[in-house]
């Protein structure tokens, strides 16, 4: 069982001991440090919070409403909801933050508080350190009886969300209509089911829901890759469909299937719709030092420059801002589109990528082919005590001198037939190693190279 604390916020497993897990005593000193940073840096005392369908959410949720309640704040409660629509709201409500009760892609037996700022974006290292200064014993003051915050609810914001895509003008509910889709979605027993549907139904597709009853009960492992999807694979061939869909449990991450049932590729869900948006409006993008080479070529081809950010979606969105990317996100199907909102959005990639399927007058399959195509490898290492990382990565840095560099994060490494990106995890004491390139037996075989010149390095040390 686990419990980490970061400065996006706290998450952990429900149960055992405090200070170990996500307890109540956990959730409640995490709220506290959340809302009494808020209230010192004169923020409006309101704070917006939504949840997954996790089996934990309610108690969860009670129990952060009321702690930031006796703190003297006013609670927004937009119940079961998508971390999109909760990003959203923070802004449209004036409130000074938000929290949003989620373990994103983690089983059912995970919970989070995730923490957002004013601007309904993940909150700032400088912020996060000082609200992790609070959260390590810092002194909090709670409000007099005649001060206690409001609660309010508002389950009107997914309708307000889908309200806004439809009104984005590269969104085209008429022309997707006249293709009649049939889609098949995975809902995984959260909250797409509450959001998926009516975004279909506004943009004229028929679709088949598995997994729709937003119980928490995941059906199978919620993170939306290829080795957890073979039910939706099997279903939009039975269905003769012609996509299938796939979300995690708070809606931010988004994956397709194609008509054929082979994966269209977490990592060109932001690919395929940053092509469709580069045609129509050149401009700069962005995606993290781990995501696909092929943003990069599709971006070039418009005339755009593409930059990479840190791992982490607070970093990607500081690079998009800086500059003025009109579109960016991760390749691990995040799609940020700054028109409508800085944050992750599975529902807005949707209806984006629908758009472009049907101007396109091409199935997703071909749709697909007409990508660079790349592999990633994915690999770790364990780090045994003592190891200095960051002298590690110093020598690998010199080794590999002759080659385009990049230590923003950790170290990535530019070869003319792929690259190398190496960090250090924020959750487990491992290495992480990813590759590409245009063969998967070439990306492998970058990891292996990389693996052994590791190796090689700590056995010289």
């Amino acid at each position: 069982m686990a419990l980490i604390k970061s400065i996006s916020g706290i998450r952990g497993t429900i149960g055992g001991r405090a200070g170990e897990n996500l307890t109540p005593q956990d959730i409640v000193e995490c709220a506290a440090a959340y809302g009494y940073w808020l209230l010192q840096r004169g923020r409006s005392p309101k704070v917006v919070i939504g949840r997954d369908a996790r089996i934990s959410g309610e108690i969860v949720s009670n129990l952060v409403v009321n702690t930031l309640r006796a703190l003297g704040i006013t609670v927004v409660d937009l119940g079961l909801s998508t971390t999109p629509t909760v990003e959203m709201a923070v802004p449209e409500e004036g409130a000074g933050g938000g929290i949003i009760l989620t373990a994103s892609h983690n089983p059912r037996q995970w919970n989070a508080l995730k923490l957002l700022d004013d601007k309904g974006e993940f909150i700032s290292q400088a912020d996060g350190d000082a609200f992790l200064a609070l959260l390590e014993g810092g002194a909090i003051e709670y409000a007099p009886i005649t001060s206690l915050g409001d609660y309010v609810m508002k389950p009107d914001y997914l309708g307000r969300h889908i309200e806004k895509i439809l009104a984005l003008p590269l969104v085209e509910p008429e022309k997707v209509a006249q293709q009649a889709y049939r889609i098949v979605v995975d809902c995984i027993n959260s909250s797409g089911s509450l959001a998926i549907p009516p975004l279909l139904d506004a943009l004229g597709c028929e679709y088949v829901l598995l997994n729709g009853e937003p119980n928490g009960h995941f059906s199978h492992n919620p993170e939306p890759l290829p080795d957890h999807l073979s039910e939706l694979s099997k279903a939009v061939v039975f269905h003769k469909a012609q996509l299938g869909i796939a979300v995690d449990p708070d809606v931010d991450r988004l994956a397709f299937v194609c008509e054929d049932g082979d994966m269209f590729g977490e990592e060109y869900t932001l690919v395929a719709v940053a092509d469709y948006i580069l045609q129509h409006r050149p401009g700069n993008t962005v995606s993290n030092l781990s995501s696909t080479r092929a943003l990069k070529d599709v971006t070039l081809k418009y005339g755009g420059a593409y930059t990479p950010a840190a791992v982490g979606e607070v970093n990607v969105v500081a690079k998009m801002r800086e500059v003025n990317a009109v579109i960016g996100g991760e390749g691990n199907g995040g799609v940020i589109y700054p028109d409508l909102h800085y944050g992750r959005d599975a529902l807005v990639g949707i209806a984006l990528f629908l758009t472009h399927l049907a101007r396109s007058g091409k199935s997703a399959s071909q749709l697909r082919r007409q990508y660079p195509s790349y592999f990633i490898s994915k690999n770790k290492m364990e780090l045994t005590p003592g190891i200095d990382l960051d002298r590690l990565l110093s020598q690998l840095e010199a080794r590999y001198r002759q080659e385009e560099i990049n230590t923003v994060d950790g170290l990535k490494i530019d070869l003319e037939n792929g690259w190398i990106h190496l960090r250090r995890s924020n959750t487990e004491p491992i290495i992480r190693i990813y590759t590409e390139s245009h063969s998967s037996v070439i990306a492998d075989n970058l990891a292996r190279k990389i693996q052994a010149d590791i190796l090689e390095v700590l056995k010289g040390a």
